[in-house]
């Protein structure tokens, strides 16, 4: 009965839910069902991605340069503006390691320079030949 409406109206039969007692059916146009359904999943999509928060992490070394510096903090600025959260390395090899305090001058130098933009989660400390801080967006 519901099939013959259906090819009258010249739309599609549905199974909505096969299992249930009666089966559950709608009569519609499949093919724009299809369409309108693959657009939601793709906005949802879009939408949790734009909800997540990504770790980037910016290299560098304790005695880094100037310049470099100021790249560094300027791509920290963008990553935070972006609402990302971002993880400040310094890496020590060999004799560098009895440089640590300089190291965690320049974090908190970094810190400083950051201002308001960022909020400290985690604190410089060690791990292994590294030093790591992770900021998060203000």
């Amino acid at each position: 009965d519901a099939l013959a409406k259906a090819r009258a109206a010249g739309l599609d039969l549905v199974l909505i839910v096969p299992y249930a007692k009666p089966p559950v059916a709608r009569v519609m146009d499949y093919g724009k069902f299809k369409y309108e359904k693959e657009k939601r999943d793709k906005a949802a999509k879009k939408l949790a991605k734009a909800m997540s928060v990504e770790l980037k992490e910016l290299k560098m070394r304790y005695n880094i340069d100037i310049h470099d510096y100021n790249v560094r903090m300027k791509q920290a600025k963008q990553f935070l503006e972006a609402g990302d959260k971002v993880k400040l390395t310094t890496q020590f090899r060999g004799r560098e390691m009895a440089f640590q305090n300089l190291g965690r001058e320049m974090h908190y130098k970094f810190f400083d320079d950051l201002g308001d933009l960022a909020v400290v989660e985690q604190e410089a400390r060690m791990e292994g030949n590294r030093m790591v801080s992770v900021l998060n967006p203000a």
